[in-house]
């Protein structure tokens, strides 16, 4: 992978940190904010920031955090090259990692432990996508 890229809203804000800390020597991020979790902005405006980043480059992935990472994922799959998924286990991760070639992991602050969000990044950056018959229905997306 060439870059991950990392963005929240002030919901995901405390838990992207917290990402970006427990990996800093795993794993490189460039943040595209938001800088603090006191201030609420707009979550689309971060997804699609981060959307021109990834789909720029097929190696590219990123990391959207909000409240319930479905705000995140819906502005995100706006976007073309971009297939965002929203991860609340290691499993579903793998399995859009692996069937579906998700470029982009959404988590949800609110509703994800942050050990199980640690888990779901790992899987999602190390699994690669299986290719096969899978590849076809991807590009049927």
């Amino acid at each position: 992978m060439k870059k991950i890229f990392i963005s929240s809203d002030h919901a995901g804000y405390s838990l992207k940190e917290s990402i970006k800390k427990r990996f800093s020597k795993k794993y490189k991020f460039q943040d595209l904010g938001t800088d603090n979790s006191k201030i609420s902005v707009n979550y689309p405006d971060y997804a699609h920031k981060l959307c021109r980043k990834v789909s720029n480059n097929n190696k590219n992935v990123g990391i959207l955090v909000c409240g319930s990472g479905m705000g995140m994922s819906m502005a995100a799959n706006k976007h073309k090259k971009i297939r965002a998924a929203v991860c609340y286990s290691v499993k579903n991760t793998k399995l859009s990692r692996l069937h579906n070639n998700a470029n982009i992991i959404t988590l949800g602050s609110r509703l994800t432990k942050k050990n199980i969000a640690f888990k779901c990044i790992d899987a999602f950056i190390n699994t690669k996508f299986e290719g096969g018959r899978h590849k076809k229905r991807v590009k049927k997306i």
